[in-house]
């Protein structure tokens, strides 16, 4: 069941690069639903893209807050 807010999915780096929106406008469902992907943290992705994107960066994780 919808809220009736939306919601955006943000890349959060634990140190030395700022957050990055990766989408907007999302329904509370969607983004709790993107964030339990093993593939939303480098801790739990084994893509190679996801192991290319913490060589470069180091450790992350996508979180997800309303978009106000």
């Amino acid at each position: 069941m919808s809220d009736g807010k939306t919601y955006k999915v943000v890349r959060m780096y634990f140190q030395g690069h700022p957050s990055k929106v990766l989408v907007r406008g999302k329904t509370l469902e969607q983004v709790q639903r993107w964030c339990s992907d093993p593939e939303t943290s480098s801790s739990t992705a084994k893509s190679e893209a996801a192991t290319r994107h913490t060589e470069q960066y180091g450790a992350w994780f996508d979180g997800y807050d309303e978009d106000k």
